[in-house]
């Protein structure tokens, strides 16, 4: 059964990083939102594997993806993504060192907070490891949004020159 805890964490988790997107802009929303949702698209589907790898463990029972890891990919993953790109994209070093700090904090700060509230506990992976296990997808992000910057502009060419 969930408990009460677990049900407001879940809803906090979900609502206050998109809240926090009407304050980011129309134009950096239009900007970095495809590459956010396709990375928090691979984050789920990264979840689903470590689910079945057993990297971590709920408390609560029984155990239900939507419950438990969904709510860590819909609520913070995309939102933070679109920050931390409108701020650093474009200087690569800083995205590195921005990511690395935050991944840093959930891995190591947040994670033994939510062991200490039995939300969830490391498993498999200790916290170095679960921070590696986030942090690469950095790289990732930062790759498709510079994919999608290639394909608008070269698109915005071909509507300039009239291909």
């Amino acid at each position: 059964m969930t408990s009460t805890k677990h049900k407001i964490f879940n809803l906090l988790l979900v609502f206050i990083p998109w809240l926090t997107v009407l304050f980011i802009g129309k134009k950096s929303l239009k900007r970095y939102s495809l590459s956010s949702i396709i990375i928090g698209i691979y984050e789920i589907l990264s979840h689903v594997q470590g689910r079945k790898k057993k990297y971590w463990k709920f408390y609560d029972k029984p155990k239900n993806f939507l419950r438990d890891e969904l709510p860590f990919d819909i609520g913070p993953y995309v939102p933070a993504s679109m920050w931390i790109l409108k701020y650093t994209y474009g200087n690569f070093k800083k995205f590195v060192l921005v990511n690395g700090i935050f991944d840093a904090i959930f891995a190591f700060l947040f994670i033994p907070f939510l062991e200490k509230i039995k939300i969830l506990r490391l498993h498999r992976l200790n916290y170095l490891q679960f921070f590696f296990y986030i942090h690469y997808k950095a790289y990732l992000l930062y790759g498709v949004q510079y994919i999608v910057e290639k394909v608008k502009g070269s698109n915005s060419l071909d509507k300039r020159f009239g291909s």
